[in-house]
């Protein structure tokens, strides 16, 4: 587990790439190294996205965006992405306690907000373990290979906030 860097912006794109990564997030086929490249390069103040390895390769990746709304500073989003050959190993669960330690030990977030969409069943079983809960539903959220797809909202509140 480490910081992603504008050199990973290739395995981002092959992460993307995969099926599954692009039904179970907003991501369309096709995606761009270079448009990865430019992201990584620039990327938004306050954010932080990390990377899984296995063997020095790049397997999956997550992220905490931050809200620039002062009012909703002690919330932040959180999305990723696994490889297919990756997923069910372990990788979800190694960037869900990466992000979590982050966002409770290291930048006081008390709100965790997240959404999937409602048929991602590996998906919802991983945020439920660690915590989130549906809040909420979208009906026809997104468009996923030519039909509408419905997503839950998901969030997480740390208990206890820290001092």
């Amino acid at each position: 587990m480490r910081r992603a860097e504008p050199g990973d912006h290739e395995a981002f794109a092959k992460v993307f790439a995969d099926r599954s990564a692009q039904e179970g997030t907003l991501q369309v086929p096709f995606p761009s190294a270079d448009g990865w490249r430019k992201r990584l390069a620039e990327p938004v103040e306050g954010d932080y996205i990390l990377v899984a390895e296995v063997d020095g390769e790049v397997v999956g990746h997550a992220g905490l965006h931050h809200f620039k709304n002062p009012r909703r500073a002690h919330a932040m989003h959180l999305g990723m992405a696994v490889r297919d050959a990756f997923q069910g190993k372990g990788v979800g669960t190694a960037l869900m306690k990466a992000l979590i330690e982050l966002a409770d030990g290291w930048l006081n977030v008390s709100r965790l907000e997240l959404t999937v969409y409602v048929d991602n069943k590996r998906g919802l079983a991983l945020y439920e373990k660690f915590g989130f809960v549906v809040e909420g539903t979208h009906r026809a959220y997104a468009l996923r290979d030519g039909r509408y797809v419905d997503a839950h909202c998901m969030a997480r509140i740390r208990s206890k906030p820290a001092a």
